[in-house]
């Protein structure tokens, strides 16, 4: 059976968020994915988002460290439908090399294939800080590089994440391998490779962001490392998810992006080419 993995930014704590949290649930448990990489995930006093979803799909869950604003934390999860173990968490620099306040994290995810490190990131959002999300997706893909083992026969590592950029900016062109990156690895953009139409996950059509200067864009992905062991980790299948139902909230200010991957189980692996 493919690997099924799930991006979404859940829009932190704002707008009409307890009416949104059922609507968020709703929406996982619809696409029924394997692997859910979360943005934007709150927690406070009495509620942790995270945790609270986890136990209601009866998934293991990892997060990033809760950074506190206003006594409410904002950061990452991945959560699976078997167990995890935290490989890493950490601050994603700046341009000039000084810790950011965006955060990756990384999951060991103990699927029926072995251990899958899964990571769940969100970039910097301003129009203006290319320069920051460039340096982000750098370490992103060290992290990457240094925890998919053998690239010739273990298990790539999926990368699923607000990166708030478009496809044709420098920093998912670096990802990419489109230009100069890190040395030894390179991402392979699913949506690229086998979604239908734009995959715009940001819609001016959505309330919540229809007063923005962003026009209708791309900017949620699911990667996967290359070089990997063919076929394990190819794109089969990717969708989008998260527009209203039933009473008509939206769920988040942005669409949530389902991709499908070989696993080995769904053939065998070649030696690369």
């Amino acid at each position: 059976m493919p690997l099924r993995v799930m991006t979404w930014n859940l829009w932190w704590h704002f707008g009409p968020w307890r009416a949104r949290a059922g609507a968020i649930l709703d929406t996982i448990r619809d696409a029924d994915p394997d692997v859910v990489c979360l943005q934007e995930v709150f927690s406070d006093a009495t509620h942790d988002q995270g945790e609270e979803l986890a136990t209601e799909l009866g998934f293991h869950v990892v997060r990033t460290e809760p950074v506190l604003h206003r006594g409410v934390s904002f950061g990452n999860a991945v959560l699976a439908r078997w167990p995890v173990v935290r490989l890493a968490d950490e601050r994603l620099p700046r341009a000039d090399g000084t810790p950011g306040h965006r955060r990756a994290v990384v999951a060991g995810v103990d699927t029926p294939h072995g251990r899958w490190p899964i990571a769940s990131t969100h970039l910097e959002h301003r129009f203006d800080r290319s320069a920051d999300r460039c340096a982000q997706v750098r370490r992103v893909m060290e992290l990457a590089r240094d925890l998919r083992g053998d690239p010739e026969r273990d298990l790539p590592v999926v990368v699923g994440g607000d990166l708030n950029a478009v496809p044709d900016t420098d920093e998912i062109r670096l990802a990419t391998g489109r230009t100069a990156g890190v040395d030894g690895i390179v991402m392979s953009d699913a949506w690229e490779q086998v979604g239908d139409g734009d995959g715009r996950t940001w819609l001016r059509e959505n309330p919540y962001s229809c007063d923005s200067a962003w026009p209708d864009r791309r900017i949620d992905y699911v990667l996967v490392s290359w070089p990997r062991p063919k076929p394990v980790g190819n794109p089969i299948s990717a969708r989008l998810v998260g527009r209203p139902v039933g009473d008509g909230v939206w769920p988040s200010d942005h669409l949530a992006v389902v991709v499908e991957l070989v696993t080995p189980a769904d053939g065998t692996a070649e030696p690369p080419a």
